[in-house]
């Protein structure tokens, strides 16, 4: 008996064995939550809603590192949109695989605070006391010990308050900030332990338990 091959296939007559030689296509949706190398090969090609992705992705995050590094809101915005600028010009090349999106760009963000070398001192107030709860006393306290400890963040080498900021304000381990930082575990150890020696003698008569 002869086999039949009503769709005019090539090669199906031959069963399974020809059959499997047809390479069909295969689609391949989005996942469900897009990662940064997909998301930036989107935005490469055009796609708006991938780069406003990224944008609401990590914006937030490194406009407040840069805040706690610069002290001043509006320049903490400047550079995190220069920030990704870069990214712009980069989003083509990126190579999928390699350095994740979220280190790069820290590391362009602590490069551009560290050139960045104005020192205005505005401090955040978003958390002091309610005058009702402690009264004007108290809020004048915290007002003042977050003008100590932005002071004193603002003496500090760039770098080491790079990684003050990263570990004891935005939670990351100090592995994590080397990475941020492009140093060894042992350099990290090392900026992080003169960095915390010099905010204590700085803050010696404000504050003796801070950070530890």
């Amino acid at each position: 008996m002869s086999s039949r091959n009503p769709a005019g296939i090539p090669g199906a007559a031959g069963g399974a064995t020809a059959a499997a030689k047809i390479a069909l296509p295969r689609s391949h949706p989005p996942p469900a939550v897009p990662g940064d190398d997909f998301l930036l090969a989107a935005a490469a090609a055009g796609d708006g809603a991938a780069w406003s992705a990224l944008v609401e992705r990590y914006l937030g995050q490194i406009t407040g590192h840069a805040w706690y590094m610069l002290g001043d809101p509006r320049e903490a915005e400047d550079v995190a949109q220069e920030a990704f600028i870069r990214l712009v010009a980069k989003a083509a090349q990126w190579q999928p695989g390699g350095a994740q999106l979220k280190t790069w760009l820290y590391r362009v963000v602590v490069n551009l605070c560290i050139d960045h070398k104005r020192k205005a001192l505005p401090i955040p107030v978003e958390h002091l006391p309610d005058r009702g709860d402690g009264g004007a006393e108290a809020a004048d306290r915290e007002l003042d010990l977050r003008r100590s400890v932005r002071a004193a963040l603002d003496d500090l080498p760039p770098r080491q308050r790079a990684a003050v900021v990263l570990t004891y304000y935005q939670g990351f381990s100090n592995r994590e900030a080397g990475d941020l930082l492009g140093i060894s575990d042992e350099a990290m150890e090392s900026l992080l332990a003169r960095g915390r020696r010099a905010l204590k003698a700085r803050l010696k008569g404000v504050k003796q338990d801070l950070m530890g």
